[in-house]
């Protein structure tokens, strides 16, 4: 059974920066394409980035990209996502997200597994 669990989630002031991480396990981490997306109050959850099952391509949300980086260790089956100049508009819960098929897009129905999220909280 796969299991994803967040950590590093918290509250930060505009322009500071965190890292998230997401564990994975139950399955062949290399196998996996790896993402983040993050749900707003009142918002759907939306996509924020992924990363390949070889880690050589990565993929951003527009409202992310230059500020967020994806990155994995396959030996610690572990994604992380580095956010730096967050602004208070980041604050969302954060989930992480696997596929063990395909190549999925930004769509929520295009991923397998899901954590459980954190919270990031970005005051201003």
């Amino acid at each position: 059974q796969v299991q994803l669990v967040e950590s590093g989630g918290g509250l930060v002031q505009a322009g500071g920066s965190l890292r998230l991480s997401c564990a994975a396990s139950g399955r062949t981490f290399s196998g996996a394409t790896m993402g983040w997306f993050r749900q707003a109050p009142g918002k759907e959850r939306e996509f924020a980035a992924a990363i390949s099952r070889s880690g050589g391509s990565t993929s951003y949300a527009g409202s992310v990209k230059g500020r967020f980086t994806i990155s994995r260790d396959d030996a610690k089956n572990t994604v992380y996502l580095q956010m730096n100049g967050l602004k208070p508009e980041d604050t969302a819960v954060y989930y992480c997200a696997a596929v063990w098929w395909g190549s999925p897009g930004s769509q929520t129905s295009d991923w397998q597994y899901w954590g459980q999220g954190t919270q990031v909280t970005v005051s201003s």
